[in-house]
């Protein structure tokens, strides 16, 4: 049976070359999640959505095809977010490869994908820090592996066990393993959302990220290469990713 899907709000989350002239592309959308499609001819010079079909576009896509691997047919801009430049382009890039190394194909996630659409929104303005904590939260929610934080005791410190994915209560602080503890009042304010203090902020940038190398299970995340460059250019939209 040949499946066509009509019309689906998505966005480009990588791209590669695929034959003389097409290339294979990752999606996410919005009720399928992560779609991966052959663009036929979109590397040609005169192609009209080469320029359309790039990362953090809001797009109107449809695809067809029997296999887990479907093909382009349509594909219209639908909206704009703004250009990304520097840590906010960082920024985009390491949600689009969290996005694609971590979403099964045809696996749904309809509220990330609203979070997505927030935190591009908030990069466009230069607004990267918060969001971008949100945006890992939720991700973290939606793959199951969020910690539970809603039941600790007030002033605890308490130690994050990455094999058992749980927090266990400690009288102090092993000084080999700092990265793992997290004091009871940060843990609750990123329960709640509140990033409201800087040492908040901190404790949920290590939280996210060593629940996040749980999930990558080895994988490398290339684009934390791109934190060692000192400039990063703006976006260009001719440019495959």
């Amino acid at each position: 049976m040949n499946y066509r899907i009509e019309r689906q709000a998505a966005y480009v989350l990588h791209s590669r070359p695929y034959r003389d002239t097409s290339a294979l592309v990752d999606l996410f959308s919005l009720e399928y999640g992560k779609v991966s499609v052959v663009c036929r001819g979109v590397r040609r010079p005169n192609s009209k959505i080469r320029a359309i079909l790039q990362p953090f576009t809001p797009l109107q896509v449809s695809w067809q095809g029997r296999n887990d691997l479907k093909t382009l047919s349509l594909v219209e801009s639908a909206g704009f977010n703004g250009l990304l430049s520097g840590k906010a382009l960082i920024c985009g890039l390491y949600a689009n490869e969290l996005l694609q190394k971590l979403l099964a194909v045809f696996d749904p996630h309809p509220k990330l994908f609203v979070y997505y659409q927030y935190l591009l929104t908030a990069l466009a303005e230069n607004d990267i820090e918060v969001p971008l904590r949100i945006f890992e939260q939720q991700l973290l929610k939606e793959m199951g592996v969020l910690v539970d934080l809603g039941d600790l005791q007030v002033n605890a410190l308490y130690y994050y066990n990455p094999s058992e994915l749980v927090f266990e209560q400690r009288a102090s602080i092993d000084e080999r393993l700092t990265e793992y503890f997290f004091y009871a009042d940060d843990l609750s304010a990123i329960h709640q959302g509140d990033y409201s203090q800087l040492q908040t902020r901190r404790a949920a940038k290590r939280f996210m990220r060593l629940q996040i190398e749980v999930l990558l299970n080895g994988k490398t995340l290339h684009c934390r290469d791109l934190l060692k460059v000192k400039t990063v250019p703006k976006q260009n939209s001719n440019k495959e990713t």
